[in-house]
């Protein structure tokens, strides 16, 4: 799609207040969805929350992996809940006005942590990339300080990289019509309404996507491709089943990330797509983080072991309270 037409100084309209389109128009749909969406991001909070707590309550799970499967949990419930809450209320009320603060807002955290889980899914994969094929150097290499660097690293490159970005598109004149065809304030839809040349702003944040998702996509395939030839060449079968569990996990969660991101934002014009970017937004927003502890715990033992033993530690807990 051609970039819009100039318009002039003197008839330009401030735009203070967008409205959302949302998923349908339709009002029994709208009631539908909003109760199989709140069902829906009630089960990702308690699920990622639940990764959260149980890597922080047992010592088994103080292990490097689940250090960063803890911070991407935390990364889901702030990504989530920078769509879903606004979608609710939407549907319920069926408004979907927004003002242009928060229109703002939510797409600045919403590119933020996105970014933040992006690089996060490559450092995952380069920890189990050496977990599998440096075992016997693995724990001088990932200390904790080292972990914790990474992540902050994962932070420090996603604030650097796109806060030029943000401060370019809120300069831009929005004159409206104030109507975004999405379900939130996505860079797509909010392009299609600048009265100005966005050519080069679509140039360089195509560039800048390309630079995040290539690197990222390129070092989680480089990792897997040496951790599979690693896992070939075990001698045992129950060697290689047990490493096949445990990144098949990591490998599904980063073909739906990536895949998705990929989709909707290695497109050097970022306009003229939008149906097809809304549906794949709302699974990236809505199923995927619901499906990422299920997909993480299901197959872990560990896990299980922890949740029991805690459960365990819990009925025991409580009838000494009960008998006191």
């Amino acid at each position: 799609m051609e970039s819009p037409t100039p318009i002039p100084t003197a008839n330009r309209t401030s735009v203070l207040e967008f409205l959302l389109l949302g998923v349908t128009e339709k009002r029994g749909l709208q009631l539908l969805l909003f109760g199989v969406l709140l069902v829906t991001y009630t089960l990702t909070l308690l699920g990622n929350l639940l990764i959260i707590a149980l890597t922080l309550a047992d010592r088994r799970l103080h292990t490097p992996m689940y250090f960063f499967l803890r911070h991407f949990s935390l990364l889901e419930v702030g990504f989530t809940s920078t769509v879903s809450p606004q979608m609710l209320a939407h549907l319920l009320a069926a408004r979907g006005a927004i003002s242009r603060h928060r229109c703002f807002a939510q797409m600045i955290l919403y590119f933020t942590l996105g970014a933040v889980e992006t690089l996060l899914l490559a450092v995952m994969s380069t920890d189990r990339f050496l977990a599998i094929c440096w075992p016997l150097r693995y724990p001088a290499l990932m200390t904790p300080r080292v972990c914790s660097a990474l992540v902050l690293a994962c932070w420090g490159a996603s604030l650097l990289a796109l806060p030029g970005l943000f401060a370019w598109m809120l300069s831009l004149p929005f004159c409206g019509p104030r109507v975004l065809n999405h379900f939130f304030c996505d860079s797509s839809p909010l392009l299609e309404l600048v009265c100005a040349d966005t050519r080069l702003l679509q140039l360089v944040a195509f560039l800048v996507a390309v630079c995040t998702l290539l690197t990222a996509t390129l070092i989680t395939t480089l990792s897997y491709g040496c951790i599979i030839s690693t896992i070939l060449r075990l001698p045992t079968p129950g060697g290689r089943s047990k490493a096949f569990s445990t990144c098949s996990s990591h490998i599904l969660v980063v073909s739906l990330t990536y895949g998705s991101c990929i989709i909707m934002y290695l497109n050097p014009t970022q306009t003229g797509r939008l149906d097809l970017n809304k549906g794949i937004a709302f699974f990236n927003t809505t199923v995927s983080p619901l499906l990422n502890p299920f997909i993480y715990c299901l197959r872990n033992q560990l896990v299980h072991r922890v949740c029991r033993d805690l459960l365990l530690r819990g009925r025991e807990l409580s009838s000494k309270i009960f008998r006191a």
